[in-house]
Order: structure tokens, then sequence, then C-alpha cells
């Protein structure tokens, strides 16, 4: 490599890119050691400190690791852009314009996924590169050691037993939750939990189930896929407002209370009483506690369910903690509807994979989980900051949300973008798609009018790439206004 080609002041961003395309290409495979940073120093005519900056990104993308005198090692490569030879794709992706043209469908998320981007910005993904390959691998094979032939058939549909008691510990160890692992259910993430109990739900006469406004669309379109009303019930910063909920006179209600969707607020005591009252009086809560495990300032809140076993059905799952693609969490439900829920899972698949969930309960036995966890907590807390004061710098109108917990954050906007009034959010986003930037308006969590906001992920991506990507906004800003 040529340090020449290097533009002024970015050496060390331009060496870790050389770097990532080397280990992308195979020149450094997953397992080699990169060279010493006093020794490639030397040998590109450059500061140590340049080389340090440049492994040091490397180290927070998640491509290699620092194990002190062992040196660095690459554990992982980035994906490679598709090739020219590779089959083109059956459609093209959708456009920026095209994809907030209109109010979101069933398929949005879908249609944004398949969006080009140079950084995704979207929330609810969580550092994917530091899935810890090497510990799965470990206890795979040790899982694998110990089957019987017999272990290679169907299994409980209410989940692995191992399974069930680690997660039973997980949870009395990190949300304050005592539960008997008989009343632990595995389901293929909180997504298909959704489904299931609206399904349960509605065999029980409830069809109209309340969601925080402003609230996941994604948890309101599964919902609604069962033919369950979703009533709005307004968030302010103490999160769901009780009297309206109780005015509403929906008999169930989803909720976050640890770490709001998107707002970021955590329920506050007055409204917990508040919402134990309300449940005592008949209502069912849904709690979605699906990253509270990621605060920064101080522990996590108790989990509703905690408190009041009987009225809350609980949701969790792995998608946050390790990764979206093993499709492994959990539902704890009252006894009134624990069998019906069985029942439902029974025939919606036979119960999930039982080899992965078996490695998983290894891992969380083991401490793995805990461990990658604090990892986790310490970069995450960077990432959040160098987004943080990338919005201070280049979006100084923007109020920052839900900073203390989580894996993204949600700005808003006290004034309309433009003249266009509530919906000039999805125009921000899509001038920021068209520069490369992939981010969600705000507006399409809300079901009332709300300011005009973005919300964005942070979780997976480099601190450089969160700068780049908020300075692009800014300027998608000016272009809108």
């Amino acid at each position: 490599m040529n340090i020449g080609d290097a533009p002024t002041g970015g050496r060390a961003e331009w060496l870790a890119q050389q770097l990532r395309q080397a280990i992308a290409d195979g020149r450094l495979p997953v397992g080699s050691k990169l060279p010493a940073t006093r020794a490639l120093a030397a040998d590109l005519h450059i500061s140590r400190g340049v080389v340090t900056d440049a492994y040091q990104r490397l180290t927070e993308d998640g491509h290699v690791v620092g194990r002190g005198r062992s040196g660095t090692t690459v554990v992982a490569a980035p994906v490679a852009a598709p090739t020219a030879t590779r089959p083109a794709r059956p459609a093209d992706p959708p456009s920026s314009g095209a994809l907030f043209a209109s109010p979101p469908g069933p398929d949005i998320f879908d249609s944004l996924r398949a969006a080009t981007a140079r950084i995704d910005l979207s929330p609810g993904v969580p550092d994917l590169a530091a899935f810890p390959r090497a510990a799965w691998l470990r206890a795979e094979r040790a899982v694998l050691t110990d089957l019987s032939a017999a272990d290679f058939g169907y299994g409980d549909p209410r989940g692995a037993p191992p399974l069930r008691l680690a997660i039973a510990n997980w949870l009395a160890r990190n949300r304050g939750i005592r539960a008997d692992p008989d009343e632990v259910l595995i389901v293929a993430g909180t997504a298909q939990a959704l489904g299931l109990i609206a399904q349960v739900l509605r065999r029980d006469g409830i069809k109209a189930i309340a969601v925080e406004d402003p609230g996941s669309l994604g948890a309101r379109q599964h919902l609604r896929n069962w033919q369950v009303e979703t009533p709005p019930v307004p968030v302010d910063g103490d999160g769901v407002c009780v009297d309206a909920l109780r005015a509403g006179g929906a008999p169930a209600a989803l909720l976050t209370p640890a770490h709001q969707f998107p707002m970021g607020v955590v329920l506050g005591g007055s409204r917990r009483r508040e919402l134990m009252r309300w449940a005592g009086d008949g209502g069912l809560i849904i709690e979605d506690d699906y990253d509270a495990e990621h605060r920064y300032d101080r522990p996590p809140v108790p989990a509703l369910r905690a408190m009041l076993a009987e009225r809350v059905c609980y949701a969790g799952s792995v998608s946050k903690l390790l990764a979206p693609a093993l499709r492994v969490g959990w539902l704890l439900a009252p006894p009134k509807y624990r069998d019906p829920l069985v029942e439902a899972k029974r025939f919606a698949d036979l119960g999930n994979a039982v080899l992965p969930q078996l490695v998983l309960a290894r891992l969380m036995e083991s401490g793995e989980m805990e461990r990658r966890l604090r990892l986790l907590r310490r970069r995450h807390r960077r990432r959040r900051d160098a987004m943080i004061e990338a919005i201070r710098r280049h979006l100084p109108g923007a109020t920052v949300h839900g900073a203390a917990a989580g894996l993204h954050l949600t700005i808003t906007f006290e004034r309309g973008l433009d003249s266009g009034g509530d919906l000039a959010d999805v125009d921000l986003a899509a001038a920021a798609l068209a520069k490369g930037v992939k981010v969600q308006p705000l507006s399409w969590h809300s079901l009332r009018p709300q300011p005009p906001g973005l919300v964005l992920g942070y979780a997976a991506r480099s601190p450089s790439d969160l700068a780049e990507g908020v300075f692009v906004i800014s300027e998608a800003l000016r272009r809108v206004r």
C-alpha cells in the first residue's frame, strides 16, 4: 500500500480501509495477525499513532481483536460487495423517493433493508460484527459431543428444557424476574410472541390492544395481521399516559416500559404505580423488554413482570443481545394463557430448532453472555457519544431523546422542516437515503401527529461512520428546508 495515496488528515481512516479490503479479499484471513503497530509504522514511514488509530477503528468495527502480547488478530471479514458475475436480483431495490412516497405498508422494512446505502443507521440492529463466533463454535461442538441420536428428533414445543432453565436464570440475574423454567415458552423472536398473543387473546374475546404513540410500527403491524385493533395511547416524558389508557377502554396494552420505543423514556415511578392499579382492575400488560439490558447510566429498571406476574405477558429475545438471525425469544404468560399459548406455538411450527437452543443455553450458563454484554455496553456507549457529538455539531436545532439506554437515538425538531406539515421527516429520510444514509422517519412509528424527527441506530456503525452519517443528514436537511 502507498501511504502517499491517503488524503491529508485522513491517514488513519485510509489505512483502516486498506486493511478492511485486505481482510475482505482474503489477504488477511480470519485468524491471521496484523503486523505490530511499531513495525507497520516503520514500514509505511508514518507515526505509530496513525497505525494505532487505524487498528482501533477495526476493533470498533468488530473485524479484529487485541489480545495483549499475542497481538491483534482478525476475527471477522467485512461483507463483500456483490461481484459483476453474481446473478442479478429479481427486482431492483426501491429508490429513496418510492420508499418514502406513501404510508408504510406491511413489507416496508423488507424494502428498507433492500435499499442500498453507504451508512445504515436503521434502529434495532446490534453490532453484528461482534457476534461471538468462536464462543458459539466451541459451545456447538460441546453440545454435539453430548447429544444422543434421539436428541435429533422432535423437541418439546415449549422449548428445550436446558434453554428454559438458562433463561429463567438469566431473567433472575438481569431483570429481577423469578420464574420457573416451566413458565418459559421459547418462540421465534418477539415478532412470533406478539402473533401468538394476538391469536390467544382474540379467542378470549380481546380484540383491541392499546399501543404506545409513538410506538413500534413493526409491533403494530404484527398485531393488526391477526385482526387486532391497536388504539393509540400518548407517551410523554414519564412514559405511557395511564389516564389516557384507562379512558380508552382497551382491555390490554403493549408497552416498552424499560426503554420506550422510539422515544427512549423510562416509565416513571408514579406511572408504574398507576399502571399496576390499572392492571389490578383487570387490564393485561404485554411487556416488550426488547433492549433493557443495554443501560449505560445505571442498572436497568426492574421489569413489570417482576412486580405483577399474574397480569403481565413478558416477551424478550436475543435479537439485540446477539443477532436477529438466531430467531430465539421467550415468552412468560399469566397462568390463564400459558397452555393456550403453548398450543398456538405447537400448531405454528412444533417448536424452535433444538440445536441453536442448546448452544444458546450453554452460552448463557457459562457466563459468556454477560461477558459479551459488558463488552458491548462499553462499545455502544462510545458509539452513542460519537453520534450525540455529531448531532451537537451538525444538527444543533435537533433534540436528542433516549440517550441513557438502548441501541438507537431519536431526534426531533421543534419546528416543521418545511411547509409540508407532519410528514416532513419522510422527505428528510428520503433525501438522506439519496445521499447514501439510511434512517427511519419518526412519523412511521406515529399514529397521531408528532414533531418531525428521525430514529437513528448507532450500535452497528463505527464512530467515524456515525459522524459522517449525521453530517450527511444535516446536508439533506438543508436540501428539504
